[in-house]
């Protein structure tokens, strides 16, 4: 439980975050915020902001608890997920944003629509709608609340309540700006209190080493500590080894990192590309350290509380071991992930709402308008989110492996849409309209008749099946011809020197990792 010098230091940090969100979000003096500076933040971020803001709207609850419990209940192998991240956003950076910044997209609906027409962008623009607010603010909400809910004794609902609420509070007035300009002390603070709860932890088992704690997680649970899970291992259904690094996780990574909005948002909003993708290169670099600051902790938890009752208890179990003041921090860093996360995906909620259905509907509205109707619904996504989260996440185990199973019906169809809209000119509507319905009928379908077949594994295969029927389609219908206003002819996919040796020390250090944890 929280001492008074705990929540001392958790109230300091929310005031703090709240005020720094305001005076960020500040206008000069006659001016005021319009769509560009509401969604976008200007198109003005700098490299550092994007970087932080990239990783802080990623690690959320769904990631501290969610990850650390698949930590606890099947190991290492987890952090997949995080590791070969990195490797993704270097092929966002270099052959994603240029394209996006070049035509000056602001929302991935807004893409299709230019490269496909009208039908694709509704189509995708509900099931985004749909997915952040019922799927990822309930997720967050749901994973926060256990945390808050575990180490305050706080009801549940009340924690539910006041995450959502100040979340919506510190972020509706400047909208990404407010977002993207505090990330880096969210990040900073993050990072700090996430290796702090790792090192006291090892420090525990270790009787006062990190390294002795460390040697005897690896001596005693060294079935916890292979990359690459063996099929007869009880959870190689979620992460079905070699195919975790051929397969399906890299598709599902290019649907989340490069065709998300709330997460590619950041990158619109850059500067320039060459911000941009210094931005997501510094992304990559501290995607390296996510597993030590979220799974560590769950590993520890198997030695220092073994026998939960769910695997999403461990990481605000390890927390209540801490000290008074350590306490304070490292839960005013879980705080911090979570309002980061939450105000990113309500932002973002806001964002794809205004400008791909509002604005569409009134194209003569104001921009004065359009900020006041984005609040609003970032104020309606926020209510709907709290009073679906019990019914939607409470009888989960592993709330993380929930989200990348059911988002894994849909992934194939949008990387597909995306891949062929950036880089096959012969796609049209057509195709693109068969991918995204073909990808979730074969999903259901396998699921049903082959149940026992790893998701992963299934998101691959459907992706292949999609592809394979957009480009028939396409081939066999008209040519999308003057529909198709997306500009690639005159881009350079060229990137600097420095870029190209942070990528290569990024591919090698994921290298070193897999082969001494394979």
């Amino acid at each position: 439980m929280l001492s008074a010098l705990d929540i001392a230091i958790v109230l300091f940090y929310l005031a703090g975050i709240f005020l720094l969100a305001q005076w960020v979000s500040r206008e000069k003096k006659g001016h005021s915020k319009n769509a560009q500076d509401y969604f976008l933040a200007g198109k003005a971020l700098p490299w550092w902001a994007i970087g932080a803001s990239l990783i802080a709207a990623n690690i959320s609850a769904e990631q501290i608890i969610g990850m650390s419990g698949s930590g606890y209940a099947l190991g290492l192998a987890i952090a997949s997920y995080e590791w070969m991240a990195a490797l993704t956003l270097l092929i966002v950076g270099k052959y994603f944003l240029p394209v996006f910044l070049r035509n000056d997209i602001y929302t991935m609906p807004q893409f299709l629509e230019q490269r496909y027409g009208r039908v694709i962008r509704l189509v995708m623009a509900v099931f985004w709608l749909i997915l952040y607010v019922f799927v990822n603010l309930t997720s967050i909400l749901w994973l926060g609340s256990i945390a808050v809910s575990q180490l305050t004794g706080m009801d549940q609902s009340y924690a539910l309540l006041l995450l959502g609420a100040f979340a919506l509070a510190y972020q509706i007035y400047g909208g990404l700006k407010a977002v993207a300009l505090t990330d880096i002390v969210q990040v900073s603070l993050l990072v700090i209190g996430g290796l702090m709860i790792s090192a006291l932890t090892l420090s525990r088992i270790g009787e006062g080493s990190v390294i002795a704690g460390f040697q005897h997680l690896l001596q005693t649970q060294p079935e916890r500590f292979h990359m690459i899970l063996s099929p007869d291992n009880p959870h190689y259904k979620d992460l079905p080894g070699l195919g975790v690094l051929l397969g399906g996780l890299w598709i599902m990574n290019f649907s989340y990192w490069g065709f998300n909005q709330y997460i590619i948002q950041r990158g619109l909003a850059a500067k320039s590309v060459a911000e941009a993708q210094k931005g997501v290169l510094f992304a990559a670099f501290l995607k390296l350290l996510v597993p030590a600051i979220v799974v560590i902790p769950g590993i520890a938890a198997v030695v220092l509380a073994p026998g939960l009752a769910k695997p999403d208890q461990a990481y605000p179990t390890m927390m209540g071991l801490l000290p008074t003041g350590v306490l304070g921090l490292v839960f005013a860093a879980l705080i911090a992930a979570i309002m980061s996360s939450l105000a990113s995906k309500i932002n973002s909620v806001a964002t794809i709402f205004t400008l791909d259905f509002y604005a569409k509907l009134r194209p003569d509205v104001d921009q004065a308008r359009l900020v006041r109707v984005g609040r609003l619904a970032s104020l309606i996504a926020v209510a709907i989110a709290v009073l679906a989260a019990k019914p939607l996440l409470g009888s989960f185990d592993q709330g993380f492996q929930y989200i990348q199973n059911l988002t894994g019906y849909f992934t194939p169809g949008i990387t597909v849409i995306f891949l062929l809209g950036l880089f096959w000119k012969r796609a049209n509507q057509a195709g693109a309209v068969t991918a995204a319905i073909g990808s979730v009928l074969l999903s259901v379908a396998m699921s049903k008749y082959w149940p026992e077949y790893p998701f992963m594994n299934r998101v691959g295969v459907v992706f292949v099946l999609s592809l394979v029927l957009a480009v028939a389609v396409s081939l066999a219908t008209k040519s999308g011809g003057g529909s198709d206003l997306i500009r690639t002819d005159d881009i350079s996919y060229r990137t600097p020197l420095s870029f190209n040796l942070g990528a290569a020390l990024v591919t090698l250090a994921v290298a070193v990792l897999y082969a001494v944890f394979w």
